[in-house]
């Protein structure tokens, strides 16, 4: 029997209710016996292991994570800790440590959700945003000199390469072609940023040409906005800088009915390193330990850390449950205008799981 060798992440805030929410769903389902297991390993790094030894994780964490299957991530933010040290010091070390430069995050109208765009129907709204998730805007090149004094300055320098760029745009491409509409939009600023977003551009267009039976368009990315709100339905694959990706992907999960069931994975293409999968919702303090956390997030990023290393056949039962569960709006969580708990969406996906399985055997 395969045995995966997970590392859990909880980190910060509802971090630490779905990711043991998350675990106990992938437990479930290796129960049904589909020939593999996991075996878990908690770290407990984030806002709280700051408090004590003054980093968020420790400075050789990343070995401790190198030969893992993969990583299930929670969240990383504490409203007693700078954003940007919780930030740099977890998600983002482990992100740039192993390399993972293709961060995926699927969007649709999951069954029972009531999606602001009235006039969209779910088959409207079926996207995966492909955002740079190792340089560009985030690259952490700048600075700060003078401070405290009137000729203070600061610096956040955008950085981008060729070889960066190029495999970015490859991956959205390939990721594009695999899907039934082969269809690619490349998000730019182009117009105002006239260096590292015009090699952008002329990137996509190279890649473009290993790509003939993929059609693609190029979107200036605040007009971008208007176009995910307005013709959704003329958009499928999208591929963006980390920072523009950052906030059209929160629009779109928005857009699909609530963040708290959007999920993201953060992978190196080449396995080289794990991947890491994650909810894209945050820390959410204001109801940490309340189990009103709405975990579906998780699930579905179970669902492509499923999907990666290859168990297909359970992603989908594990997504068929997760959609059953959204069907029900008495299993809607607070942000979805319900009032079903944490371990109530659960327990339900995973009896779910366990009747689906026992009717199979049946």
């Amino acid at each position: 029997m395969k045995t995966y060798a997970i590392a859990t992440i909880p980190g910060d805030g509802i971090g630490k209710e779905v990711v043991p929410a998350g675990q106990q769903v992938l437990q479930a389902l290796a129960a049904t016996g589909k020939g593999f297991r996991f075996a878990f390993e908690d770290f407990g790094w984030g806002g709280d292991y700051f408090r004590q030894h003054g980093v968020m994780m420790p400075a050789d964490g990343l070995d401790a994570l190198r030969h893992k299957d993969a990583i299930l991530f929670g969240s990383a933010g504490d409203p007693d800790i700078p954003d940007h040290i919780t930030l740099w010091g977890l998600r983002l070390k482990i992100c740039q440590g192993f390399d993972q430069y293709a961060n995926v995050r699927p969007t649709r109208i999951l069954p029972g959700i009531d999606a602001p765009l009235k006039r969209c129907k779910p088959e409207d709204l079926n996207w995966v945003i492909v955002r740079e998730n190792s340089e560009g805007e985030y690259s952490g090149v700048g600075g700060r000199v003078h401070q405290g004094h009137p000729i203070e300055a600061a610096t956040d320098v955008t950085m981008m390469t060729r070889v960066g760029v190029e495999r970015v745009m490859r991956f959205a491409f390939k990721l594009a072609q695999s899907r039934p509409r082969k269809l690619l939009t490349v998000i730019t600023k182009s117009n105002a940023q006239r260096h590292a977003m015009v090699m952008w551009d002329e990137i996509a267009l190279e890649i473009a040409r290993e790509f003939p039976d993929v059609k693609w368009d190029k979107e200036i990315v605040d007009a971008a906005t208007a176009r995910m709100v307005n013709r959704p339905a003329t958009l499928d694959t999208i591929v963006a800088t980390n920072l523009h990706a950052d906030i059209l992907s929160d629009l779109a999960a928005a857009l699909a009915g609530s963040l708290g069931i959007a999920p993201t994975g953060n992978i190196d293409p080449e396995r080289r390193y794990p991947s890491m999968f994650e909810p894209i919702h945050g820390s959410a303090f204001d109801i940490m330990g309340k189990g009103l956390a709405n975990p579906i997030g998780t699930f579905w990023s179970c669902v492509m850390l499923l999907e990666h290393l290859g168990e297909m056949d359970a992603a989908q039962r594990l997504m068929k449950a997760i959609e059953q569960v959204t069907g029900n709006p008495a299993l809607h969580t607070g942000d979805l205008g319900g009032k079903a708990t944490t371990a109530q969406v659960t327990q339900a996906v995973c009896d779910l799981l366990a009747v689906r399985e026992h009717r199979l055997a049946a």
